[in-house]
């Protein structure tokens, strides 16, 4: 169970975050021309970064009502209603009139189906984590789940790939209809998720907890884990590093410094090949040495190498750019990425696990959407990169520093996540771990310590 929890969530994450990373690649390629053509390109480039963003406010909103809902029925009714509303609003935005058809109604209704988005992104990543953490046996958890983080990065990977031939299109091509086509794909994406989402089993510690199901589950949150939220929030906000990489780099690479198109999407390629690998071995080394040590040292590489990076764009160097850009993204970034699900998930009990999750990532989520547009405002020069990394490494001390405030949870049995230290046991958590045990998930290990 452990194993089938984790490769759906692998893979409902990638065809999910499929459909979210094609919006940020066309936001950054082609938005800018096909609906604020009237703008200048500085501006045009900025308003369309700018609905890019418009999906991560959506974000907290979605954490609130999924969190609920993920927490009081179950977190296999999240992961169906977020891959269904994904896929459909993901389609549709290939379907929308330009510009240059219906004038401003066009940018409207892309702002309306980039906040649909949102909404469904608010519950996948928590849904998914929640489900492969409480599957998972307790000496583990860090390498199960990071099984999420690695469907998310194959996600990136499939949408940048499917952008490579459609940006060798001539311009015109480009703008009429080639940049439709990777969003009418996603029709092929919900098919296949919904197959997948259908056949997961709910995970024994939430059927334990169902009759004991808090009427509002959001209310025993912020009563109970409120500090562990504002912990989530602040550290959450190294996704800032994952947008201004994916998007700002991409858009500053070809619309300011000129670069081609094509070399700088290899780019994000490589580094997210080069992730699948690094992420489940450093969420495997996190389940030994513990979360703090990898999550921290992966915020600070990161810190440290976005100046190197984008000073090689600047320099047109693209040797530089794709050595610097796998090490930034695909390795440190990594250590972030493969660590957060089960740092995050074993900061919350079981039942209010999903919300707390949803609505302290996406929060901290929303801030990091939104990072591409400051630092596009921070300069649209060519020399304009040392300010936008300063203001990217700033971020990833602010997460390491809410990391370095968290109890460390490699070691705590399942069944006493999100206790404080003294607090007596859930007897129903006791219940649902003994359970999974049962059902075939290896036993916590002996001995283990509460530190």
């Amino acid at each position: 169970m452990p194993r089938k929890a984790a490769l759906a969530a692998w893979i409902g994450s990638a065809l999910e975050y499929y459909d979210f990373f094609i919006y940020g690649t066309a936001a950054a390629l082609v938005f800018n021309k096909v609906f604020f053509p009237s703008s200048s390109p500085a501006a045009g480039t900025l308003l369309a970064l700018a609905t890019f963003g418009v999906g991560y406010l959506a974000r907290p909103v979605g954490a609130f009502v999924l969190g609920h809902v993920g927490d009081r029925l179950g977190r296999k009714k999240v992961l169906v209603f977020t891959l269904l509303l994904m896929g459909a609003t993901t389609f549709l935005v290939g379907c929308l009139p330009t510009y240059a058809s219906v004038g401003v109604l066009a940018p409207v209704l892309l702002v309306i189906l980039r906040l649909l988005q949102g909404l469904s992104a608010a519950g996948e990543q928590a849904g998914a984590n929640s489900m492969s953490l409480e599957h998972a046996p307790a000496h583990r958890r860090g390498y199960y789940t990071s099984f999420t983080l690695s469907g998310t990065q194959a996600g990136q990977i499939l949408a940048t790939a499917v952008f490579l031939p459609i940006a060798t299109l001539p311009q015109d091509q480009l703008l009429t209809w080639g940049w439709r086509i990777p969003f009418w794909c996603s029709a092929v994406v919900v098919l296949v998720g919904f197959v997948i989402r259908r056949k997961i089993d709910e995970t024994p510690v939430f059927e334990k907890t169902r009759s004991d199901v808090a009427k509002l589950p959001v209310a025993v949150l912020f009563r109970t884990h409120w500090k562990d939220v504002l912990r989530v929030i602040a550290a959450a906000t190294i996704a800032s590093v994952s947008t201004i990489f994916t998007v700002y780099a991409l858009s500053y690479a070809v619309n300011t410094v000129g670069l081609d198109r094509g070399p700088i999407l290899w780019v994000g390629v490589l580094a997210n090949i080069a992730a699948l690998l690094a992420i489940p071995f450093l969420a495997g080394l996190s389940d030994r040495v513990g979360r703090k040590p990898v999550f921290i040292a992966g915020c600070l590489a990161c810190g440290a190498l976005i100046f190197p990076y984008l000073w090689s764009i600047s320099d047109g160097s693209y040797p530089l750019i794709f050595a610097l850009g796998i090490l930034l993204f695909g390795v440190a970034y990594s250590a972030v990425n493969g660590v957060w699900p089960s740092f995050y998930g074993e900061m919350f009990s079981a039942k209010v696990r999903l919300s707390g999750m949803a609505i302290g990532t996406q929060i901290g989520f929303a801030i990091a959407g939104f990072a591409p547009s400051v630092v596009a405002a921070i300069g649209s020069g060519k020399e304009d990169w040392f300010g936008v990394a300063v203001f990217t490494a700033a971020v990833c001390l602010l997460s390491a520093a809410a990391a370095l405030t968290a109890r460390e949870t490699h070691d705590v049995p399942t069944e006493e996540l999100g206790q404080n230290p003294g607090q007596p046991r859930d007897r129903n958590a006791n219940a649902a771990s003994s359970a999974a045990a049962g059902s075939g998930s290896a036993p916590a290990k002996s001995g283990i310590s509460r530190t």
